[in-house]
């Protein structure tokens, strides 16, 4: 599930390994136009018509044009006015009237929220990077003696994907509703071989941080839900954030959409497995995901959040307000997410380093059903930027795609202040 779209290289975090081929890497961005030299003066003068909030409003809008049900995008640029767009199509109307401060299902962005409780735990010695699995989760997980948590957090570990299993996968998509425990999901992705020995490199797998989950609840005794809201969501004033622990996070949701049967299986990759596709109420040729259970997201997944509150929170993480300084040096140490780049994108501990053309940021990407999103910031934290879209595969298309990595890239440049 390597291949590109339109030589665009593919994301390899998303949640949905089936998305893995569809849609584009953060770091592959599409190019703006830009003033030539030949030009300064000029250049100068319509640097903000270029990136700015007009600008984004309509590749925003070109984005819903070329298919995409909705796209919230928010970018906080130093000491300028934070730019927030909603955009949605016509037909998404009635189900909901989208804003730039709904809710949404953050996906694996939830990872760096809890890779922040590890290391606070770490900071306070309740628990140390280098400890075994096999410590906290004994006979959980096979040659857990050998893995540690910093392989968890980094993704080193070798262990198996769960989310490829294929009983996984279809209460993922909403077929089988079954509620799934995470003692349940880590089950299904160690019942697999483990891809390689431990340490040996670096391949994304939702089951290191169902493991972190549960790690976590162990050492201190408490739910997840509730070390997110005790430890970061209550005292940064997060008031859309909570790690949902029913069927629906009783909060203002944006609805997410995917495509139907039939037309999702042109876009999904080769080797999907037979009958792939997400229930939900119909809409025209695509369904309603938003009620999907996604109780095989959880620590790996779960979290609702919403551009303003995700804005806040990677601020208060890179600006050092959650951390002290010797954990946060360690979450943003990387290991090379393609070997043969090894100055390119980067996996800290929870947290991404992503190179884009114009700059390198942090923060993380993630997928739920309905629901794909992009969350950066500068390495100060003064600068955020959220781009939302109210699907997965709708963003699997050529058209939808290039619009789509347009306004990313223009996005960035926007809050890197890089015209």
């Amino acid at each position: 599930m390597t291949e590109d779209i339109e030589g665009v290289r593919p994301r390899r975090r998303t949640v949905l390994a089936l998305a893995a081929a569809l849609i584009p890497s953060a770091g592959a961005g599409v190019s703006t136009a830009v003033a030539s030299p030949a030009e300064p003066a000029r250049a100068a003068g319509r640097a903000e018509a270029v990136t700015g909030p007009v600008h984004l409003a309509d590749l925003a809008q070109r984005v819903v044009d070329a298919g995409v049900p909705g796209v919230i995008v928010r970018v906080g640029h130093g000491r300028r006015p934070v730019v927030e767009i909603a955009r949605q199509a016509a037909w998404t109307r009635p189900d909901h009237r989208l804003t730039g401060g709904d809710a949404f299902r953050m996906g694996s962005n939830s990872k760096t929220m809890v890779a922040t409780l590890a290391l606070q735990l770490a900071a306070a010695r309740r628990v140390a990077l280098g400890d075994a699995v096999e410590r906290w989760l004994p006979g959980l997980v096979p040659n857990g003696r050998a893995i540690t948590l910093r392989m968890l957090l980094n993704h080193t570990s070798g262990l198996f994907d769960y989310l490829d299993d294929p009983a996984v996968l279809k209460a993922f998509t909403g077929q089988d509703p079954r509620p799934w425990a995470p003692g349940e999901l880590l089950a299904a992705g160690v019942r697999h071989d483990p891809l390689f020995p431990p340490g040996g490199r670096f391949s994304y797998s939702n089951t290191n941080y169902t493991a972190l989950g549960l790690v976590l609840e162990n050492v201190t005794g408490e739910r997840l839900a509730d070390l997110i809201e005790r430890r970061i969501a209550g005292p940064l004033g997060l008031e859309h954030t909570l790690l949902p622990t029913g069927h629906h996070p009783g909060r203002r949701l944006a609805h997410g959409y995917e495509p139907d049967a039939a037309h999702l299986a042109p876009l999904l990759p080769p080797g999907a497995p037979p009958g792939t596709a997400f229930a939900g109420p119909a809409r025209g040729d695509r369904v309603d995901t938003t009620a999907i259970n996604t109780s095989t997201l959880w620590a790996a997944g779960g979290i609702v959040s919403s551009a303003r509150d995700w804005a806040r929170f990677d601020a208060a993480l890179v600006s050092g307000q959650l951390l002290p300084p010797a954990q946060l040096r360690q979450m943003l140490t990387t290991v090379p997410e393609d070997p043969a780049k090894p100055n390119g994108d980067g996996y800290g501990l929870g947290l991404r380093k992503i190179v884009f053309p114009c700059g390198t940021v942090w923060g993380h990407d993630g997928q739920a059903p309905g629901y794909s999103s992009e969350t950066y910031t500068d390495r100060t934290g003064r600068r955020t930027l959220s781009v939302l879209t109210t699907t997965i595969f709708g963003l699997a298309a050529p058209k939808a795609a290039a619009a789509h990595r347009t306004l990313v890239d223009a996005a960035v440049r926007t809050m890197l202040g890089r015209p």
